[in-house]
């Protein structure tokens, strides 16, 4: 029983070290700051993810107790994660006005929230009949 658990914590490990070293690896090639912004937040969150679940695995096969701190540490860690990219995205949007001519369209009619104006009554009272009509859709 011990190999099996050891032989999946092996596993976890090194799943965990190979994402954490593609999001590094993307972090450094990646061209600009909105394409980096995936690396650390997707790869490396599942990298530093596998090698607590490993020692989550480990304290509970090989000792026989549940370790409560990996699963708090990995659930501020996938809470902060997106936050934090969110806000990062959204302050190089204002800094770089002109990326924004870039982005798809959201199709309201405010566009991406980069407080350009606080919206008329008319787009907001517009924009909620419109999602009631697709939601019903």
């Amino acid at each position: 029983m011990d190999f099996i658990v050891e032989l999946v914590v092996s596993v976890l490990i090194v799943l965990g070290g190979i994402f954490a070293l593609v999001g590094s690896v993307g972090m450094v090639k990646l061209p600009d700051l909105l394409t980096r912004l995936h690396a650390p937040t997707k790869a490396t969150t599942l990298g530093v993810g596998g090698a607590l679940v490993a020692s989550m695995v480990f304290f509970a096969g090989l000792e026989g107790r549940l370790s409560i701190h990996e699963v708090l540490i990995t659930a501020f860690l996938f809470l902060t994660a997106p936050i934090s990219a969110h806000f990062i995205a959204k302050a190089h949007l204002h800094e770089y006005p002109e990326l924004r001519e870039d982005l798809p369209d959201t199709g309201r009619p405010l566009g991406w929230s980069t407080f350009e104006r606080m919206p008329d009554e008319d787009e907001v009272a517009e924009e909620t009949e419109d999602d009631r009509h697709a939601a019903h859709h």
